[in-house]
């Protein structure tokens, strides 16, 4: 039997009440959790509560936040990290599993500041409509101590991650033979050692390396080293 106007209206107000009844028991605590909270409606894309410490954090309100709607990742977000993120979003949502959470690593900075800030993030399904759909989700982002040495730790990968993006298309040129030049190359090995580790000549070692270099647009040794730990060669 077909809803009614009547029931739909109903339907609507249960699932409204039951978002802002979800906001107000996080809001209750969010001072006394680790972070900074935020919720997410999935239907309009928007963030619908941030708890107080990431609004400060920000230097914008609550309601400045919700103004954004679904601009809210352009705003305070890296535009460069976001385009690896956000499909893994996409996919945790299309798995709608409530046992399961997604933990992400996220550059942060508001409109008055000039540095970003890496935050450790976990995203949980938090509420969902009569016919499962997810409905809010909510992150609990975790700022990344500068001073402690996994800080520094993790910046490395981070940024041997943005070198792997970045790369891609230079290193994906060379042929299985190079990468494995490349590896000794980035061990130091000369052009008479790599010849006698592959069973080649050494004019056909320095020939790779000269190839290399061109291909991967590498003149220092270093460079070459930082594709090699980049695309796991060493």
């Amino acid at each position: 039997m077909r809803s009614t106007d009547s029931d739909q209206n109903n339907i609507t107000i249960t699932l409204q009440q039951k978002i802002q009844n979800k906001i107000t028991e996080i809001a209750a605590v969010a001072d006394d959790l680790p972070g900074v909270i935020i919720i997410h409606d999935i239907r309009s894309l928007s963030v619908v509560y941030m708890s107080p410490r990431g609004t400060s954090t920000l230097g914008v309100s609550l309601e400045e936040v919700i103004a954004l709607g679904p601009d809210y990742h352009k705003a305070f977000f890296n535009p460069e990290e976001s385009q690896e993120y956000v499909p893994q979003i996409i996919e945790f949502l299309q798995r709608n599993n409530n046992a399961e959470s997604l933990s992400l690593l996220q550059q942060v900075k508001g409109p008055h500041q000039t540095n970003w800030t890496w935050y450790a993030s976990t995203m949980k399904i938090l509420l969902w409509n009569k016919a499962d759909e997810p409905v809010l989700t909510i992150t609990i982002a975790i700022p990344i101590d500068t001073k402690h040495h996994i800080s520094a730790k993790v910046g490395r990968l981070l940024d041997e991650n943005n070198f792997l993006r970045k790369h891609f298309h230079l290193f994906s040129q060379l042929s299985k033979r190079e990468q494995q030049v490349l590896k000794l190359l980035a061990l130091g090995k000369s052009a008479t050692e790599i010849a006698d580790a592959l069973f080649i000549a050494t004019a056909t070692a320095e020939t790779h390396r000269r190839n290399i270099r061109q291909k991967l647009n590498a003149e220092s040794a270093y460079e070459l080293s930082q594709y090699a730990r980049a695309f796991n060669l060493i």
